[in-house]
């Protein structure tokens, strides 16, 4: 009898090393990625002719935030969301907020829809 007290630890990602389901999450990673790098260039486009009293040009890239991981169907994705900073004055300051990547969304709609 060859009973086992060795207990298989599941993989650290929570899916198994499947190369197909890696392949789909980098692509769904790079079009999530060209979709909010679209959305971030229309709004810097908006507000190209904005500059500061110094001449410089109010609205630039500051870098991204920090990776974060939303729950699709293929399994969890890593995503990054550039920022934008705001070199105006006391004005109202100018935010970019992805509307595919709302700040706190963890997971996809359709998953929320099938986990009450």
């Amino acid at each position: 009898m060859t009973k086992t007290t060795i207990a298989a630890l599941p993989d650290p990602s929570g899916f198994s090393p499947d190369p197909l389901t890696e392949i789909l999450r980098s692509g769904a990673r790079n079009l999530i990625q060209q979709a909010v790098e679209a959305e971030l260039a229309a709004l810097l486009n908006a507000h190209a002719g904005d500059t500061t009293e110094d001449g410089r040009a109010r609205l630039v890239r500051h870098g991204h935030l920090p990776e974060r991981e939303v729950m699709t169907g293929i399994g969890p994705v890593a995503v990054k969301v550039p920022r934008v900073r705001d070199r105006g004055g006391e004005a109202e300051k100018i935010r970019f907020t992805s509307s595919i990547l709302p700040p706190y969304l963890r997971k996809a709609k359709s998953i929320e829809e099938l986990l009450p």
